[in-house]
Order: C-alpha cells, then sequence, then structure tokens
C-alpha cells in the first residue's frame, strides 16, 4: 500500500514538473503560433496542478508549513471527523434495526447442527470431550457426594410401604413351597435331636420325675405307683423317643393327613398376616431403626471410587468414543434436529439472545472506533488516511494538471480566434 501510494506521488510531482518545465521552456517560442499556445497550455496545467496540490495538502497539513487559514483541516477538525464517523457508524450504516434485520435471515440452528456435525468426528473435538469427561470425573469429591447418596437412598427406603410387600412376600413364601420347607427343616432337627442317647436319658428322667409329682388318690395313685415301679427312666425314655421319632417319620411323609392339617393351619396364619395391622406397623418401625443405624457413607464412597476407576478406564480404550459415545450424540443431535419444537425454540432463544447483545453493546461499536482512532496521534492518522485514499488524492493533482493543460490549450486556441 505504501508503495502504490509513493509511486502516486511521484506521479503527481512529475506532472507538476513537466508543466512548469513546459512552461519555463516556451518562453524562447512564445513568438510563434505553437509556442504560444503551448505555452497557454502548460501555464494552465501549472496552474491547476498547484491549485489542486493545495486543496490535497490542506486537507491534512499546512502547504509548505504556512498556517494559511482553513488548512490542516483534518487535524483542526479531527473531534468531529471522529464524532461523525461514529456517528455515521450507529445511525446509518450499524443500526440496531439493520443488524437485527441481517440477523434475523441467518439460520444459526441449522448452521450450529452442521458445525456440531461435522466436528463430532474430528480429532480434536474427541479429545476435547474425552478430556472434559475425565476432568469431571476426578472432580468428582466421593466423601463429598456419598453423604447426600446415604440420606437420600434411606429416605427412599423409609418410604417403602410394608405393608404393600408383605403380602407379596408370603405369597412367595407360599407359591415357593417354603412353609413346607420350614416344617421339614424342623422335623429333621427334631429326628435328630431326638435319635441322641442324652435326648433319651432325659426324656426318661423328665418323665419319671412328672410320674412322681402327679398327685393321685385311691387307686390312680396305686396304679400310677405300680406302672413306676415296673418301667426305669431307661424305659420311658425309649418309649418317648420312639412316639418322637415315630411322629416325626408320619409328618415327613407328604400324603399324612395330620402333615396336610398342619400345613393348612401355617397357610391359613400366613394369609391371616397379611392384614396384621399391628405386625405391619412393628415392622416399619424395624425397617426404619435399622435404616436409621445403617451406616452407608464409608460403602457408598467406595463404590463410587470404584465407579469412577472403572469410568475413566473405560473412556481411555480406542472403542469408547466411536463405539459408544459419537453414535450416542449422534443420535441425540438427530433427534434434536428433527423436533420442530425443539429447533424453533433454539432458533428463538438464539435469536433473542444476539438481540440483548445487540442492545446492551450497541453502543461500545462506535466507542471501540473512538478509542481505536483516538489512541492514534495525528501524524499516524494523516498517514493511515493518505496510505489508504492517497492513491486517490494524487490523482486530483495529476488530472488537475492535465485538464488544465488541455483547458489552456482551448482557451488559448479561442483567444486566437476571436
Amino acid at each position: 500500500m505504501t508503495n502504490k501510494k509513493n509511486k502516486s506521488q511521484h506521479l503527481a510531482k512529475i506532472s507538476l514538473a513537466v508543466m512548469g518545465v513546459g512552461f519555463v521552456a516556451t518562453f524562447p517560442f512564445q513568438d510563434s503560433l505553437w509556442g504560444l499556445i503551448l505555452q497557454g497550455g502548460f501555464e494552465a496545467g501549472l496552474v491547476g496542478g498547484l491549485a489542486d496540490w493545495f486543496a490535497v495538502t490542506a486537507l491534512f497539513r499546512h502547504p509548505l508549513g504556512i498556517p494559511i487559514p482553513h488548512t490542516a483541516l483534518l487535524p483542526k477538525n479531527r473531534t468531529r471527523i471522529i464524532a461523525g464517523i461514529i456517528n455515521m457508524l450507529e445511525n446509518d450504516w450499524l443500526t440496531k434495526e439493520s443488524i437485527r434485520k441481517k440477523i434475523s435471515t441467518i439460520p444459526f440452528t441449522e448452521k450450529l447442527f452442521n458445525l456440531a456435525k461435522n466436528a463430532l468426528t474430528g480429532q480434536q473435538v474427541r479429545n476435547g470431550i474425552i478430556t472434559l469427561i475425565q476432568h469431571l470425573l476426578h472432580s468428582v469429591d466421593s466423601e463429598k457426594v456419598a453423604p447426600i447418596i446415604e440420606e437420600e437412598l434411606k429416605l427412599k427406603l423409609k418410604e417403602i410401604d410394608t405393608s404393600k410387600y408383605l403380602p407379596l412376600a408370603i405369597d412367595q413364601i407360599l407359591s415357593r413351597k417354603y412353609d413346607e420347607k420350614a416344617l421339614d427343616f424342623i422335623l429333621k432337627e427334631i429326628h435328630e435331636w431326638s435319635s441322641k442317647e442324652s435326648t433319651k436319658e432325659r426324656l426318661g428322667r423328665l418323665a419319671v420325675d412328672a410320674l412322681e409329682n402327679i398327685k393321685a388318690d385311691g387307686f390312680m395313685q396305686f396304679a400310677l405307683k405300680s406302672f413306676t415301679n415296673i418301667v426305669n427312666e431307661e424305659k420311658l425314655g425309649n418309649i418317648i423317643q420312639g412316639l418322637i421319632q415315630k411322629g416325626v417319620v408320619s409328618l415327613r411323609d407328604p400324603y399324612n393327613q395330620n402333615r396336610q392339617t398342619l400345613l393348612y393351619h401355617i397357610n391359613t396364619k400366613l394369609q391371616d398376616v397379611k392384614t396384621d395391622e399391628k405386625l405391619t406397623l412393628e415392622l416399619n418401625l424395624i425397617k426404619e431403626q435399622m435404616i436409621s443405624d445403617w451406616n452407608l457413607a464409608d460403602t457408598i464412597t467406595k463404590f463410587i471410587e470404584q465407579l469412577k476407576q472403572k469410568a475413566i478406564t473405560t473412556i481411555k480404550l480406542p472403542t469408547f468414543y466411536e463405539g459408544y459415545l459419537l453414535p450416542l450424540l449422534t443420535k441425540a443431535l438427530e433427534s434434536l434436529k428433527t423436533d420442530n419444537e425443539k429447533v424453533t425454540a433454539i432458533e428463538s432463544w438464539i435469536q433473542q439472545q444476539i438481540s440483548i447483545f445487540v442492545d446492551n453493546n450497541h453502543g461500545k461499536i462506535g466507542n471501540l472506533v473512538k478509542e481505536n482512532l483516538e489512541k492514534l496521534d495525528d501524524k499516524t492518522l494523516i498517514d493511515m488516511i493518505e496510505t489508504n485514499v492517497g492513491k486517490d488524492l494524487q490523482w486530483i493533482r495529476v488530472n488537475g494538471a492535465v485538464c488544465g493543460f488541455l483547458i489552456g490549450l482551448i482557451l488559448v486556441g479561442v483567444k486566437l480566434f476571436f
């Protein structure tokens, strides 16, 4: 740009010098017709070139350093010129209405969708998303999160009404035949207990003590005494042991009527438990007490740390982004893109935010231009203007000299003609 400015300045100086040299060179030939005509042309061209040089120079500085009135117009009127430029930008070229009108024609949502779709497959975005997820995982403080989770978990557990789940539990007990299994377990334990020698001895001893402590009169007393003389502890123990084992064997038989009757009574009692309000209330109290005394913070903290480490390890796998995260993000983006209601809402929100931004910052356009212009001293500002429009200004000088030369030729010709 500076080279173009220098070339145009040289051309303007050359044109002015040509006119001056031509004017001086025609003095010896002014007695001839052509000499007179050329002298008039060079004279007019010199006057025109000098006049345009004065006019162009007066815009930026004092010609020849002489403080002639109405010269150096730009430095003298710098403040007014800057204010005019700012006013033109804010009120004519870049008004709020024109900016809003232009913004309203831009499909921001469509551009954002296309930009996001293309960016998701890029390595830079991939690395950025992975880094962001890792940073978020590392920033999770397990010890601070654990009490919150514990509190919410306990709150949800306390909200569970036992009366809703107790009937389900009883139905499961009956459908899985846990009542029969429990009965068989008890019978098995009784059989093993009764088979022991120590049990037989204890049963015999208890039976003898019981017979001796029975109070009876007359013949019954005589009969009991005679019976105790016939049988001893060992015999009584064998009798009772045999009875117990025989009863256990009979109750183990699935077709035994006594077993069926016992199971029926157990089933009936379990059905009654479903609507037992006192039992439900007691179970709820036990549940709440157990939950309140349950310390889960350490367990939850360890679980969160294990989950974090597993997630960090998974994220580092090469297949995580392409195999899981990218399809998930792409599907979410396509789903959002086809939802016209959401797209319209997003577009409206973007337009609204930009409009608010324009309203709040429109005045900063002028302030920014003003700040940048005020940072420049007069010399730098003049050089900048001359660099950008100096070529056209210098051509004014060239045109002034050339036009003056042509007009001078015409005027001399007209003068000679008349």
